[in-house]
């Protein structure tokens, strides 16, 4: 690409602002003399300053936008979930009691120590201005000024300091790090027998008696859960907007209004034959530069069909004299203006004069011309009418939110008044009191479950109050039918316990089979074992984490070793212990890996450094915070 016109370098370097300051791009952490109290409820709190749910929000919400910046097709339900949310305020957490132990032990560079840091480190270079100062400019493009800037330095540095003197100093010994490979990368031949509780379930046959004795003693596993059938009416603007008429000539003063929106920005193809000449360059010197530009451009109209050549011959440009001088499709802003003027002039096939800019001198023909289309105001009705429609239904939001509470309480005998006053939909539902697990929606709601099954709306087959459950949604339901929980009976679940029961026996018959094999190996009896096939931690080789931790256990100096591995759900297995091998070479050698467990090693040490700051700073997280968490993803926030 056209490395010298593309005008990116701000934009480049304001991304360096993001690099040096890795410790703040989650969470947001302003200073550690701002952790007051929020005018909401804390969720945490560290060295006796709270965070507030306001903070732990709105530090979640920019966490999730910047991985869906990362990948824009992943699905929001599995990127927003209570684990993420949980995670997020572990790191606020954690940043705060690292930036309560930089203010503690004075880790904070002075005034003084930030200049020179600031005028020395060389990779602050592309954000100082001419006068040596940090540019504005740059700083504008990630919505800072020079005192945040200066503030979030100055933390970065004091957070690095508290870890430094762990993390830097942390001793790897030989032994150490020897044993650690050892344990990752060490081969081991074995040879492993399986006893699988599938290859018997056709032996086995569970009696009535079996069936009565497993019901009995597991009778929780058959419960059914407390539930409700009901009905329900939800408010929100979509539902508002319904009854919301569009006028014909208010779409088209909307069309009009925002024609720029239906534009297709109109983007251009050009080649060009670059000779460069700095700007600053001796004016001999730009006068020879031009003096070739001219020349190239008499070739250029003598033969234009010759301009690619001529661009893979003679164009300075690096990036696009390979392409014969493509610079493929660009729209404006992307060029500088000299010549973007020039190109968004051209016609298609046209070739342009000798243009000067900043990097030398251009000459410039475009190859291809899209957008600038506006779309019909037909394509585009619906989704101004839906657009108007919702606006609409803000303007109404409030007052009709106010008539749906009152009249779910005080016409609390039925839904009907309210569905028939705003001209709502009326629907059904079962729902249970414990939503299933990654459910979400308005009915999963914590705050509507609570109201839905308590006694009020359970004994009295009272409407629940309006509950909001998101934004602009509020939800009122009536209970139908209600049913607790209770012990299903054995007739209804039968068929599920014999399959409990058989799989059962067929799991304790494998594993039988397997101990008495395994006493047997242990006797000298190896014929029938499978073929050996040789496993270290990195290379599994197929075998389960149990298996391969279990080969690696046994001692090297009693090989060969005989162990039986109980594999849970999935059975038994007779696992026999060869030859022990010497370690695969690895590209680089061992000392990267060594390097890579002093990392790890270091990583660990500062893991508990940290937590013995928490404790010393009383980090807490409040236990209402976690629970409220799933509750959030429950309630499809």
């Amino acid at each position: 690409m056209f490395d010298f016109v593309r005008n990116h370098t701000r934009l480049a370097l304001g991304f360096m602002l993001l690099l040096i300051i890795p410790s703040f791009i989650f969470f947001g952490v302003q200073g550690y003399s701002r952790f007051t109290d929020a005018s909401n409820t804390a969720v945490a709190k560290v060295d006796g300053q709270s965070i507030s749910r306001a903070e732990w929000e709105d530090a979640s919400k920019r966490y999730v936008d910047q991985l869906r910046r990362q990948n824009p097709t992943a699905d929001l339900a599995a990127i927003d979930t209570p684990a993420l949310r949980k995670e997020t305020l572990e790191g606020m957490v954690r940043e705060r009691v690292l930036l309560a132990a930089a203010e503690h032990e004075h880790l904070f560079p002075t005034a003084a120590r930030m200049l020179r840091l600031f005028d020395s480190d060389p990779q602050f270079a592309g954000l100082r201005g001419p006068d040596g100062k940090i540019s504005r400019d740059l700083l504008a493009l990630q919505g800072m000024s020079p005192e945040l800037f200066d503030q979030r330095l100055r933390q970065d540095f004091g957070v690095k300091q508290v870890l430094a003197g762990i993390t830097q100093t942390v001793p790897a010994p030989a032994s150490a790090a020897s044993a650690a490979l050892d344990a990752y990368l060490q081969r081991r031949e074995v040879q492993v027998q399986r006893f699988e509780p599938a290859a018997y379930r056709a032996r086995v046959n569970p009696s009535d008696a079996d069936i009565d004795a497993y019901y009995k003693a597991h009778e929780a596993q058959f419960k059914a859960p407390e539930q409700a059938r009901i009905e329900y009416v939800t408010l929100d603007l979509d539902a508002l907007g319904k009854g919301v008429a569009i006028a014909d000539a208010d779409l088209r003063k909307a069309y009009a209004d925002n024609a720029a929106r239906y534009t297709a920005p109109e983007e251009r193809r050009a080649s060009h034959i670059l000779v460069k000449a700095e700007k600053d360059a001796p004016a001999a010197e730009r006068a020879k530069a031009k003096a070739k530009a001219e020349a190239l451009l008499a070739e250029v109209r003598k033969n234009p069909q010759a301009f690619a050549e001529l661009a893979r011959k003679n164009s300075d440009d690096p990036g696009s004299a390979s392409k014969g001088g493509d610079l493929d499709f660009f729209g404006r802003g992307a060029m500088v203006k000299p010549f973007e003027d020039t190109v968004f002039a051209l016609k298609e096939g046209q070739i342009s004069d000798v243009v000067e800019t900043d990097f030398g001198y251009h000459i410039m023909t475009v190859t291809g011309v899209r957008g600038g289309q506006v779309r019909p105001f037909e394509e585009v009705r619906a989704e101004l009418e839906a657009e108007l429609r919702k606006a609409a239904a803000q303007k109404r939001w409030a007052e009709t939110a106010e008539q749906f509470t009152n009249m779910v309480y005080e016409q609390s005998d039925s839904l009907q008044p309210v569905v028939d006053k705003l001209k709502l939909e009326k629907k059904t539902a079962t729902v249970l009191r414990t939503p299933a697990p990654g459910s979400s929606g308005p009915l999963t709601s914590a705050k509507f479950l609570d109201a839905l099954f308590g006694s009020d709306s359970v004994r009295n087959k009272r409407n629940t109050d309006a509950i909001e459950v998101a934004p602009n949604q509020l939800i009122s339901a009536h209970i139908v039918d209600y049913q607790p929980a209770r012990t299903l009976p054995l007739a209804d679940v039968k068929d599920r316990v014999r399959e409990r029961v058989a799989d059962e026996q067929a799991l304790a018959m494998a594993r039988q089979e397997g101990q008495a094999r395994l006493a047997a190996v242990r006797g000298g009896a190896t014929e029938g074992l499978p073929a050996a096939v040789v496993v270290a931690r990195n290379r599994p080789e197929g075998l389960s984490r149990e298996l391969v931790d279990a080969a690696l256990r046994a001692d090297p100096g009693k090989l060969p070793a005989v162990q039986g591995v109980d594999l849970g759900a999935q059975g038994y297995a007779v696992l026999r212990v060869t030859q022990l091998l010497p370690r695969e070479p690895v590209p680089g050698g061992d000392e990267s890996l060594r390097q890579q467990v002093a990392q790890t090693w270091a990583a660990a040490e500062a893991d508990a450094y940290v937590a013995a700051l928490k404790k010393r700073y009383k980090a807490e997280i409040k236990a209402q915070a976690l629970s409220s968490a799933d509750a959030a993803s429950a309630s499809g926030r």
